[in-house]
């Protein structure tokens, strides 16, 4: 399987810088409350779609028992082989998969989960169908979604600064496509067309991003995301200096020492 040429670029050391820094800075509270979640529901077949370098799947190797089976797909080959790297003390299927075109049988698993993937499938509404037909009937599709970028403090902090250093053309990737699905009736709107005919449950949960100084969580946006493909190829300045100038607007607005913004995300739950 090849990766869309238009696909977000998750390569070279965006993976590793993902995993280092962009993990603890903001992924790893929610990859807390979605495993927790996902065993609540006591499911025997796990599905996991997007699942990046894999903190929900280490979370999920955790708490679930050892007879529960736990496939993980992400459409980018590097980010899977990050997330194998990790030991989790028990096997886990790692497949690289598009979530709108899942290589599974139908009614195959009893929940499908998501971390923060949702936002990156070109048609919603056709993952959303796959979602439910690898369901089995009564199972669980849980996804989450960050919340505007105005309630993601550093993610909007980066985003006005690079909007500095490239005047004529800002990188916009994070409202485009991270912080760009948030509405709750549109979400609800794709999965009915992706066949759901339940209402899904919503909830809003926030948290504090942390790190021991400005720029880990510059370094963490701009070098270890897709924004980087986004910075480099506006040239100059460079990435260096873009990196630089994030710092520069991470600390100005919250300190030259540790620093502690909000960030903000729905939690979506819908039965097939």
């Amino acid at each position: 399987m090849s990766v869309p040429d238009n696909a977000p670029v998750f390569a070279g050391s965006v993976p590793q810088l993902y995993e280092k820094y962009m993990v603890p800075l903001i992924f790893e509270p929610y990859a807390v409350d979605m495993a927790a979640r996902v065993a609540e529901r006591r499911p025997s077949q796990v599905l996991e779609v997007a699942a990046g370098t894999g903190v929900v799947t280490r979370k999920l190797a955790r708490l679930l028992p050892p007879e529960a089976t736990i496939v993980a797909t992400d459409l980018s080959p590097a980010m899977l082989e990050q997330a194998a790297l990790a030991v989790t003390g028990r096997p886990i299927t790692w497949r690289q998969a598009d979530a709108m075109q899942l290589p599974f049988p139908d009614a195959a698993f009893d929940v499908v989960v998501c971390q923060f993937g949702v936002m990156f499938f070109p048609d919603k509404a056709q993952a959303f169908a796959e979602a439910r037909r690898v369901l089995r009937p009564g199972g669980t599709l849980l996804f989450n979604v960050w919340d505007r970028i105005e309630d993601n403090e550093f993610a909007d902090t980066v985003t006005t600064a690079l909007a500095g250093v490239f005047p004529d053309d800002p990188p916009r990737f994070p409202v485009r496509v991270p912080h760009g699905y948030f509405a709750w009736p549109v979400i609800a709107q794709d999965l009915a067309a992706g066949g759901f005919t339940g209402s899904p449950a919503f909830a809003t949960l926030a948290a504090r991003s942390r790190a021991d100084s400005p720029e880990v969580p510059a370094l963490a946006y701009c070098q270890g995301t897709p924004l980087r493909g986004e910075i480099e190829a506006r040239g100059h300045p460079g990435l260096a200096d873009a990196t630089a100038a994030a710092a520069e607007a991470i600390a100005r607005r919250f300190g030259t020492g540790a620093v502690d913004g909000g960030i903000q995300a729905s939690i979506v739950c819908v039965d097939r």
